[in-house]
């Protein structure tokens, strides 16, 4: 179980750290809500952690079955609803980089998409499209 520690260091601002690598996440509150925008808003983290989550288990995927995935990009883009305010969709674009993949490595590259827990700890109000760039 991994522990992370959170301090508001004022002006809406957050420092996270993560305790086992010693990592630290500053968090800054959007221009739309008071904030300055100037580091990831908390929900922006929401929107990069399903990414990460979706590379990290197509990488998974790619590795074991013995082709690379290195190069794939996300592009989330987080779209807020009001009332009460928050995350209602992400749109998740992923490009993967020109390597004639045969449509069972495809297929595997889909099925771990679908397997990614970030994916799956979300609300089922929230809407995810994913969009995928062979």
């Amino acid at each position: 179980m991994e522990k992370i520690k959170t301090t508001y260091i004022g002006d809406l601002r957050t420092k996270a750290f993560h305790v086992r690598s010693g990592t630290e996440i500053i968090t800054d509150a959007p221009v739309d809500n008071q904030g300055k925008g100037e580091a990831f808003s908390p929900t922006d983290l929401l929107a990069t952690s399903l990414g990460s989550c979706m590379l990290t288990l197509m990488g998974i995927a790619a590795r074991d079955n013995g082709f690379s995935v290195v190069g794939t990009r996300v592009e989330t883009t987080k779209i807020m609803v009001p009332n009460p305010r928050r995350v209602g969709e992400l749109k998740v674009y992923i490009f993967l980089p020109p390597n004639d993949y045969t449509e069972n490595q495809k297929e595997l590259i889909r099925a771990a998409v679908d397997e990614c827990p970030a994916a799956r700890s979300l609300h089922p109000e929230i809407k995810q499209n994913i969009c995928f760039h062979f």
